[in-house]
């Protein structure tokens, strides 16, 4: 939205300058993009005046002119028709600019004879179309600047050009009287009126208005009148001006005047040359689909079904609320006019518009929502403009349909607003702020104006009440302890885990990733997924189309990234949710890291291996206790089939009590996502891990023994398929009071032992807590130790 400070200052009472108004704007919602100085182009150009006008020797045209200028008397050639002695005239010195025609003035001979500068005219200057002569001015000394004359004698010419951006839910800001509404709220001067009498018509409308039943949702009302007689030409020069300064091209009086509203009161009219119009009648209707227009923009266009159409009796004369046609429009000649004032349905006009592609101001303002109420308004104030500059004489008004009722009021609580706000506001400054912004306060009920359809609650008001306030004398207040002392910490348990969780991973040095939470249906499916309970209705792409299961899709996903551009070594991590469903309970939050290729690049020492499941069983121990897990855990098999089925291990506290998995991923897996393997992976889950019983800041006390220690060394003969960690298991539940700690240290196959065997060696520590063990008590915990692995595997002690 663009406007001039002289046009806002026509709404505007004011004495503020363009800085102060523009950081009103600013702040009351009003975004100014930018402030155009049209007086910046112009700064280099002075006043002359001719001491005298000779004819060219060798050319008729042009004629020798000696200008006096603020450097002394200059020699200037010039072939404008008006160049004479005794003018004041507009001076472009060499070394200045021309924006008109893009070129910079220099010392030249012209037909033999040297020009020592440039005598312009408005269209030079781009002030004007006019180029028939070079400017005279009527007054002016030599040496004065041309911005300084014109700011003084005829400031339309560079008067500021400042530009809003407009909210969809700011409808009456594009129209210059609402910006002046807001700038006098705030207190930036006062509102000027700006109505004018009713023009009383002096013969009947000879053009009938109708609306179709079925259309009155989509054009409620509509007004309009003939005014015959009229004199269609160029505008004045005031209004011609004022259009340039906002970017539009003046056409002529008649369409200048709609042009000239829409931007003024945000009222789009349209002009019909009423001998054009068909059996004297216009309907409004809805399209049947198939007709066809060719419309202002020289463009032909076909109409679907629904769209608001305006007919008479030949076929359409108008797209409602968006353009015009081209076969009933004004030209020079006509003289005889009917003007349009109604009021389209916002969603219906920018359908239309979008369908048909057409982008107008007309559109632009009706889709967004204009002021019903002001419809008829609008026709009287287009009609006297007419009346005043074109001649003619109006009929009276035909009206269709009526004008929608758009009253409502909601209770303006001042406590509410001042506790909300967080500003103490007088609730009488309240009243006032509303008032000023044209609603009707009866008692505590605040009637919203017809030009605001964004105001549609009680929250609403509190927004108007601080916005004119301005929330930039907000002051910062700490809020209130709600206990004395040092505050409780805020955040969770279930939060500190996963804060712990993810430096301890980073400590590491794995690095963390932050993938989709939606993947494709097959990745899903390798994972446990993609069933229809964690189906996206409407996803953002077929690779997108469920919700994740686990978070080592997205992690297998970003190592064949990373694979495919060369980085074969990885360490990475997520700490996220996954999901079993799209119910709030259906969530869980996982700790997943991943391990590919080896441990360190290639060195001298060949210190650098390939990862394998131990290194990620280290990494999960190690977050496992920074979240709180207890130290003692079980080593199990049975994890889901995306692991590899010999070489993971779950890490539990029971038969059902899983905090956590590691292991490799399965080949299989890899394969299908197109990963190069083998990958480590662990996988914790956070909220499976038991919270202590006594939380405090403090560390608990170190828990040590008096008593030596004993270790006995074990082996065991068993079958070549038995597991090592069935062994370590028995043994440790064989005295849970005493066995501190069962450790694997030898595997031997073959020799005397045969086929189909192996044989394990184990060290069981004991650890005594009230006496010293005596060899009575170590040989009693070795006969539990060798009979729970008997049972367990079947083996039996190697001799």
């Amino acid at each position: 939205m663009k406007f001039t400070l002289s046009w806002l200052k026509e709404h505007l009472d004011t004495t503020a300058s363009v800085d102060e108004i523009t950081y009103a704007l600013t702040d009351l919602g009003l975004e100014v993009e930018g402030v155009e100085d049209r007086g910046a182009k112009l700064r280099d150009f002075t006043l002359g005046f001719v001491k005298s006008a000779e004819k060219h020797p060798d050319a008729d045209r042009l004629k020798v002119c000696q200008v006096e200028t603020d450097e002394g008397l200059q020699q200037i050639i010039c072939g404008a028709p008006n160049a004479r002695e005794g003018i004041t005239v507009v001076i472009a010195k060499p070394g200045v600019y021309v924006p008109g025609i893009d070129t910079t003035i220099g010392v030249g001979k012209i037909r033999g004879i040297e020009s020592f500068g440039m005598m312009a005219s408005e269209r030079e200057l781009e002030l004007s179309e006019e180029h028939d002569g070079i400017i005279e001015l009527p007054s002016g000394n030599v040496g004065d600047s041309f911005v300084d004359w014109l700011a003084e004698n005829d400031p339309a010419k560079v008067d500021p050009v400042i530009e809003i951006a407009i909210t969809p839910n700011r409808p009456d800001a594009l129209g210059v009287r609402g910006i002046a509404r807001d700038l006098a709220a705030r207190g930036l001067g006062k509102l000027k009126k700006r109505d004018v009498d009713m023009v009383e018509g002096t013969f009947p409308c000879p053009v009938s208005v109708s609306i179709d039943e079925d259309t009155l949702e989509q054009c409620p009302v509509f007004f309009g009148r003939v005014i015959r007689g009229v004199k269609n030409g160029p505008s004045p020069q005031w209004l011609q001006d004022r259009l340039r300064a906002i970017g539009l091209r003046p056409i002529s009086f008649l369409v200048d005047v709609t042009n000239f509203f829409t931007y003024d009161r945000n009222r789009p009219l349209h002009v019909f040359d009423a001998d054009k119009v068909a059996g004297n009648a216009l309907r409004v209707h809805r399209a049947k689909g198939g007709e066809t227009l060719m419309a202002l923009d020289d463009k032909e266009y076909t109409f679907t079904e629904g769209m608001t159409l305006i007919s008479d009796a030949d076929g359409v004369e108008s797209i409602g609320g968006v353009m015009g046609g081209l076969p009933s429009g004004v030209t020079e000649e006509t003289v005889n006019v009917f003007l349009e004032a109604a009021y389209f349905d916002p969603v219906r006009t920018a359908y239309t518009g979008r369908a048909l592609k057409i982008n107008s101001d007309a559109r632009y303002r009706f889709e967004r929502g204009i002021d019903p109420e002001w419809t008829p308004y609008g026709i009287e104030h287009a009609t006297r403009m007419i009346l005043d500059h074109a001649g003619g004489e109006a009929s009276d008004v035909v009206v269709a349909g009526k004008i929608p009722d758009t009253s409502r009021a909601y209770r303006l609580n001042a406590k509410r607003v001042i506790s909300l706000v967080g500003m103490d506001i007088p609730e009488s400054e309240q009243r006032q702020t509303l008032t000023a912004l044209g609603f009707r306060l009866d008692g505590d009920m605040a009637h919203v104006p017809s030009w605001r359809p964004d105001v549609q609650g009680e929250a609403d008001l509190v927004e108007e009440v601080a916005r004119i306030a301005s929330l930039t004398k907000l002051e910062g207040r700490p809020l209130p302890r709600l206990t004395a002392g040092v505050p409780r910490p805020v955040m969770s348990p279930a939060q500190r885990r996963e804060v712990a969780a993810r430096r301890t991973a980073a400590a590491l040095g794995y690095n963390e990733c932050v993938t989709y939470s939606f993947i494709d249906q097959p990745s899903a499916e390798l994972f446990g997924g993609g069933t229809d309970a964690t189906r996206l209705e409407n996803p953002i792409s077929n690779d997108m189309s469920h919700m994740r299961p686990a978070l080592l899709p997205g992690l297998l996903q970003a190592a064949a990234r990373n694979q495919a551009r060369g980085f074969a070594n990885m360490a990475l991590f997520e700490v996220g949710p996954a999901f079993s469903g799209g119910e709030p309970g259906e969530q869980h939050l996982l700790v997943t890291g991943i391990l590919v290729g080896r441990t360190g690049p290639k060195d001298v020492l060949g210190a650098a291996r390939d990862v394998d499941v131990f290194d990620v069983k280290a990494d999960a121990e190690a977050v496992l206790a920074a979240i709180g897990a207890p130290a003692k855990v079980q080593i199990r098999r049975g994890a889901d089939a995306w692991w590899h089925p010999g070489r993971h291990g779950m890490i539990c506290l029971g038969p059902k009590k899983v905090l956590g998995v590691y292991g490799e991923i399965h080949p299989k897996v890899l394969a299908a996502m197109d990963v190069k393997g083998p990958v480590m992976a662990f996988t914790i889950m956070p909220a499976e891990v038991p919270l202590k019983r006594k939380s405090g800041s403090t560390r608990p006390a170190l828990v040590s023994s008096d008593f030596q220690a004993v270790e006995r060394d074990f082996a065991f003969v068993v079958d070549a398929d038995v597991e090592a960690l069935t062994l370590v298991n028995a043994a440790m539940g064989a005295d849970k009071v005493l066995i501190e700690d069962v450790r694997v240290f030898d595997e031997f196959i073959g020799g005397s032992l045969g086929d189909g065997k192996k044989s394990l060696a184990l060290t069981v520590r004991m650890q005594p807590r009230d006496k010293t063990l005596k060899d009575v008590d170590i040989d009693a915990v070795s006969n539990k130790v060798v009979g729970a692995i008997t049972k367990a595997t079947g083996g039996v002690l190697r001799g």
